[in-house]
């Protein structure tokens, strides 16, 4: 940032089931706001309420949004800032930037909740000082946020990882709750996916009963397919999913080395637990994630 400049920055992450708009000295968090994330008009219209009130205060120096996705983060699209189509009823086609820039007229950074929270656990977090590393999420779906060479991943639009098909365990035939796909991985392991292949729900299913070894095989999956084509030196695993089932984690590495066969050499189970982690901000990666992005949109 300039010096002598306002360091009052704002931030917006947007999330399926909740929406959390902070204000930050910084990207540090010295205010914050929780709301339920409902339709596109009641949730905005209360996000910009408190961005408002924050700017009448003092003048904002810039806006980070750190949304749900998929939405359109190539700044020469026609739909630059719009949320895509989208299992969240009601937000396809949101234009979440523009709705945001017609109340405030400060610079304004947007990106996936995914990737700003990678860029968040970089800076300050489990990936601290890496240059290539992957955050997933795991709650009501399953996001990826990808860094290489210390950028996020942008290309035709932005990673999509919850929605690959990859290997089924033998003999599970569960057939998957993702409306697009069925048994992508978001459709395998997400809160909704553990609600209708469980027994009983998730919190009240022992760690150690053979139900979760189907899940535990599916995120092995997706650890050694990022381990494959991302070569990745961190991969850090947040959301409530995970949070709440942290048993998972071991039950993942433990199957990765057998899924990899020795091809990408002995790995060892302590390398294993350094690769693949909990994230480092816990449950703020995302919002100071937001405030990352307002940095660097003034940047």
């Amino acid at each position: 940032m300039n010096p002598g400049a306002s360091n009052r920055l704002a931030g917006i992450e947007l999330g399926g089931t909740k929406c959390i708009v902070v204000l930050g000295e910084g990207e540090q968090i010295t205010a914050r706001e929780s709301l339920a994330t409902t339709s596109p008009a009641e949730t905005l219209r209360q996000v910009m309420a408190t961005l408002e009130a924050w700017h009448d205060a003092a003048p904002l120096q810039a806006i980070g949004i750190a949304s749900f996705g998929p939405i359109r983060v190539n700044p020469s699209a026609a739909d630059y800032g719009t949320i895509l189509d989208t299992p969240k009823p009601g937000w396809s086609g949101t234009p979440v930037l523009e709705l945001v820039r017609e109340k405030l007229s400060c610079p304004i950074g947007i990106d996936t909740d995914v990737n700003a929270a990678m860029l968040a656990e970089q800076k300050y977090g489990a990936a601290r000082g890496l240059s290539n590393a992957v955050y997933i999420t795991i709650g009501t779906g399953l996001g990826g946020g990808v860094l290489i060479g210390e950028q996020p991943a942008h290309g035709l639009m932005h990673p999509e990882i919850g929605h690959l098909r990859l290997r089924r365990a033998p003999g599970d035939k569960f057939p998957g709750v993702c409306p697009f796909h069925g048994d992508c991985i978001e459709g395998l392991v997400a809160g909704p996916a553990l609600h209708a292949r469980l027994p009983v729900p998730p919190a009240e299913l022992e760690p150690t009963a053979k139900e979760w070894d189907a899940v535990a095989h599916d995120l092995a999956e997706l650890i050694a397919h990022l381990m494959l084509t991302l070569s990745p030196e961190r991969i850090v695993i947040g959301g409530g999913v995970m949070s709440r089932q942290p048993h998972l984690f071991d039950r993942a590495r433990k199957i990765v080395p057998h899924l990899l066969s020795d091809y990408l050499g002995p790995v060892e189970r302590l390398r294993l637990e350094d690769l693949v982690c909990p994230p480092g901000l816990g449950n703020d990666s995302g919002p100071v994630g937001a405030l990352v992005l307002a940095a660097r949109a003034v940047d």
